[in-house]
């Protein structure tokens, strides 16, 4: 269960990171208040998260997955730049997630 609620996390933080970008420096008010409550509610979920898993594998894992997400959310949907280097190091971080999941013991 605790994997899961730290999978639900990272992409509630994909959802908050990119939320930001809408937010107009948090002067627009319903962009700010969804963006607010995913970064409550993503920090609580990694909270509980990390009373089983270990906080350097769970932060690891939340970190990765926002970072990830909000790059390909950036690339697909904002128009960033879609680069074989953004990819690749994309690549790495979904690798970093696996492994350290994968070494977590859990």
């Amino acid at each position: 269960m605790a994997w899961i609620l730290l999978a639900v996390a990272g992409l509630l933080e994909v959802g908050w990171s990119i939320g930001m970008k809408f937010t107009d420096g948090f002067t627009r008010l319903w962009p700010s208040v969804f963006t607010g409550a995913g970064i409550v509610a993503s920090m609580l979920m990694l909270s509980v998260a990390a009373r089983t898993v270990p906080i350097g594998t769970a932060y690891g894992v939340w970190v990765g997955i926002g970072a990830a997400g909000a790059a390909v959310i950036g690339m697909v949907v904002l128009g960033e730049p879609v680069t074989a280097a953004r990819i690749f190091f994309i690549c790495l971080l979904l690798v970093a997630v696996v492994g350290l999941k994968a070494t977590s013991g859990h």
